[in-house]
């Protein structure tokens, strides 16, 4: 006799969307060319590097949410993960100002921006349908200062720095050009310039956001879960770090990081009151 199977059915939430026609190209296309400077054809790639690269490491943090706000105080008028963003871009050029010969070297970060809410043209069958869109719908702006600029100059500052940065990618023009980008330059893939930023060029990270990620409404049958995290070592020099709400749901949030181990010396001896290394007894609380 067979062993008896537990049948397990959920609501879903919505229903995924499979219509790539969303994201079709226009005709004919139109492609600004800031599109240019923030990505490149795979075959414009410089051969790697005959030396080892820099080796990155993973760690998990929490920043609470008093040092969230204290960051946002700064520059009130805008978003958190702009101010957050601000904070680790001045802290991974901190890193950088030790190095000999620092002054003219480029600090670089980026933000990942969900294009799913920008693209639909007023639309709203459009705009429910790229909302369950089943793929990703993403860019990476970014920007780029001196080593010496983002150490001297005040958090806020470096905020409104992000922020311009960051505001000329949140459109549904820029997705709709970044769509003509990628068929104009058809079969051969393209990649975000930054991702092959090399170690030599100064340092580089890409900031993404796990903040709608619903960890405590995931269960998969046998409970939910007490902590979800990412792990994103994607082969390149540049760092990657994944903010995401705390588990406590608190206002907390917990921060995946992949970064060059100096740079997260620094975050840990610098500014060891912001990130605290996640503990058992801190998801336990």
């Amino acid at each position: 006799m067979a062993n008896p199977t537990t049948t397990i059915l959920a609501a879903t939430s919505c229903h995924p969307c499979f219509r790539r026609s969303l994201l079709s190209p226009r005709r004919p296309g139109s492609i600004h060319p800031s599109l240019h400077q923030m990505y490149t054809s795979i075959s414009h790639l410089p051969p790697p590097p005959t030396t080892a690269g820099t080796t990155l490491l993973s760690r998990i943090y929490y920043v609470t949410a008093e040092q969230l706000q204290h960051m946002q105080s700064l520059a009130a008028t805008r978003t958190k993960l702009e101010c957050f963003s601000a904070f680790l871009w001045k802290m991974v050029a901190r890193a950088a100002s030790r190095d000999t010969n620092s002054k003219r070297v480029t600090a670089k970060m980026g933000i990942v921006v969900d294009g799913r809410k920008r693209l639909g043209n007023g639309d709203k069958e459009s705009e429910a349908m790229m909302e369950c869109y089943f793929g990703n719908v993403l860019s990476i702006p970014f920007g780029g200062k001196l080593v010496e600029e983002l150490v001297k100059e005040p958090l806020g500052y470096v905020v409104e720095a992000v922020h311009e940065f960051l505001a000329a990618a949140a459109t549904e023009e820029h997705f709709l050009g970044l769509i003509d980008w990628v068929e104009a330059k058809r079969p051969i893939p393209g990649v975000s310039r930054i991702y092959c930023n090399r170690a030599d060029e100064g340092p580089a990270f890409v900031v993404s956001s796990g903040q709608r990620f619903p960890v405590e409404k995931v269960d998969f049958g046998w409970g939910k879960a007490v902590f979800a995290s990412y792990h994103f070592p994607w082969g390149g020099e540049a760092g990657y770090v994944m903010p995401m709400p705390s588990p406590l749901g608190n206002g907390d949030w917990v921060v995946y990081m992949h970064l060059a181990e100096k740079h997260l010396d620094i975050i840990e001896t610098e500014a060891a009151h912001v990130f605290k290394p996640l503990t058992w007894d801190y998801l336990m609380q």
